[in-house]
């Protein structure tokens, strides 16, 4: 997976209207802390770091994962299809957090008699939309059909 970042421009113009929008409301905001707000709802750190990605040239990804995209994959090892709630990149930038909401509840539970329904799980993926967690019998907590 791939983070595309909107040139330091666009940045820029979204943090001005997120401190408009605070004072607007009554909360006095300067433009730095609006910077260092807009680099942490794109998982950066701090302004620095988020420009300096932004800076870079966006690779295309095989799959434009976004919040409130939909998709496929197994989880612990069931099907399902569902919607990303939430999506950031973690610190270090070889991992992100992801929020799948499932279309259907999913038995994580394999034992007969038992069953045990998810709904709404958040793990960490890789680039390939991959768990770096497995289970006891060594499949990846989440794997994403990317």
């Amino acid at each position: 997976m791939t983070t595309t970042y909107p040139d330091i421009e666009e940045l820029k113009a979204q943090a001005k209207r997120l401190r408009q929008a605070m004072n607007d409301r009554g909360t006095a905001l300067t433009h730095s802390a609006a910077l260092e707000l807009i680099a942490r709802q794109h998982g950066a750190r701090d302004w620095n770091t988020l420009a300096a990605l932004a800076a870079k040239p966006n690779a295309s990804p095989k799959t434009q994962l976004f919040v409130g995209a939909h998709i496929r994959g197994r989880y612990l090892n069931q099907p399902f299809t569902g919607e990303i709630l939430a999506l950031s990149a973690l610190a270090g930038g070889d991992l992100h957090k992801i929020t799948i909401h499932f279309d259907e509840p999913v038995d994580v539970v394999t034992f007969e008699s038992f069953s045990a329904f998810r709904q709404r799980v958040s793990a960490q993926i890789d680039a390939d939309g991959v768990s770096p967690r497995k289970t006891s019998n060594g499949l990846p907590h989440l794997v994403l059909d990317l």
